[in-house]
């Protein structure tokens, strides 16, 4: 484009930070673009989303239905996906020959279930397109200079100089970490866990490690619940239903400290006076059988056994032959059991956390602060989080992508020629 070659610098390289380097690149011919990662990892997250399969984006009807699934940062993502959606996500791979499926809970993977996929795609934009990759490089310092091009100080002492700057450097578990970014004039929203598994220390239900089933969970004293899979675990409990519980109490959560009482109902189709009403007829039918051996919810036997076990109902009880006192505690159990909490566990390396840059400092349309010219943001980095499924991955394609455009458009304006 221009004859003085400009440069991108982005700090971060995630999915974010490397969606908005390589359509920078494709998008500007002129423009060179560095891209530098503080580990010595690149698409770390990815590699491991899913796992191992790359969660690339949901299979959502549309924006509305996609908006819900964000604790924080709804109302901006709304703005942000009428530019960049989840069918511009599957097109965009398609169209380098990585085509993506749907399951039926609305993940989407690439049909080869396999994240280094999603990794080889866009590596090979990398070298198409001569983005420069480096590892082990943390900004820890930016500022302004006097020519009006950004300054970066590396951790490392070395000072590099940009005309854009996208930081995509992800979330960081301590506000501190945020300071030089703070420099630039911006806010931060303190930041807090938001994808984690309950630990619940000592309690015998974890020895049934491995057992999954659909359950309703919910925390005592709020509003939170959730239904859905729940994995129990050496630890305590997981699952897609505890980690949206976590995503949509990362707050209310964190202020607890972590210790509250998890609510759950391993029959979610029934509720303490439904069960009730309906165990007569059970007993009747089953009568003959013993308890043990005839589970008739569904259940996964050993679930089933354990709870059994608890309510002090011996292995050759006939259903017919359960005391009333040991029959209404099963019930309680079976619908409403109490599980102490103490304590997270991260979910794998797929952490989240809420919290970052202050979204009313941020230009939905077009990722570039409100503050500093030039500088824009992508990814984990704003106080944007979503529930697990795809949405935390999609909302950093779309910021990348925006992003990338909006310096293709500054330098075809500050070029009008070369429209």
């Amino acid at each position: 484009m221009s004859s003085i070659r400009k440069r991108l610098v982005v700090a971060g390289g995630g999915a974010a930070g490397f969606f908005c380097a390589v359509n920078a690149a494709r998008l500007c011919p002129g423009l060179e673009v560095l891209v530098l990662e503080k580990t010595g990892k690149l698409l770390s997250k990815v590699k491991v989303s899913g796992g191992g399969r790359c969660n690339v984006t949901h299979n959502a009807p549309d924006i509305t239905y996609m908006t819900k699934r964000y604790p924080r940062g709804a109302h901006f993502v709304r703005k942000t996906f009428s530019r960049f959606f989840v069918t511009d996500t599957i097109a965009w791979f398609e169209e380098r020959g990585v085509k993506l499926k749907a399951e039926a809970d609305g993940r989407m993977f690439p049909v080869t279930d396999d994240s280094q996929t999603i990794i080889d795609c866009l590596l090979r934009e990398v070298d198409k397109y001569h983005v420069k990759v480096e590892t082990n490089k943390e900004v820890t310092d930016l500022e302004k200079g006097p020519d009006g091009r950004w300054r970066l100080q590396l951790q490392n002492g070395q000072e590099l100089k940009a005309d854009y700057i996208c930081i995509a450097a992800g979330g960081y578990a301590q506000a501190g970490k945020f300071g030089w970014l703070e420099k630039t004039g911006h806010s931060i929203v303190p930041p807090a866990p938001s994808l984690f598994t309950f630990n619940m220390p000592g309690h015998p239900i974890t020895s049934l490690m491995g057992v999954a089933t659909t359950a309703h969970v919910k925390i005592a004293g709020t509003k939170l619940q959730e239904q859905g899979p729940v994995l129990i675990t050496h630890w305590g409990m997981s699952g897609p239903a505890i980690l949206r519980l976590s995503a949509w109490g990362a707050r209310d959560l964190q202020a607890l400290q972590y210790t509250f009482t998890a609510i759950v109902n391993w029959l979610p189709d029934y509720n303490e006076n439904s069960l009730r009403e309906e165990w007569p007829s059970l007993r009747q039918e089953l009568g003959k059988q013993k308890i043990h051996h005839k589970n008739p919810f569904g259940l996964p036997q050993r679930l089933w056994q354990f709870l059994l076990g608890l309510a002090g109902i011996g292995e050759e009880l006939r259903w017919a032959d359960v005391p009333a006192k040991d029959q209404n505690r099963l019930m309680k159990l079976l619908v409403c059991m109490e599980f102490p909490v103490k304590g997270k566990t991260t979910f794998k390396e797929e952490f989240v956390t809420c919290g970052g840059i202050t979204l009313s400092e941020i230009e939905p349309a077009t990722m570039e602060s409100r503050l500093v010219p030039n500088l824009f943001f992508a990814g984990e980095v704003m106080d944007v989080d979503g529930i697990t499924g795809g949405f935390n991955f999609q909302h950093a394609w779309t910021s990348g992508f925006i992003a990338a455009s909006t310096v293709m458009q500054m330098m075809l304006s500050d070029n009008p020629d070369e429209r």
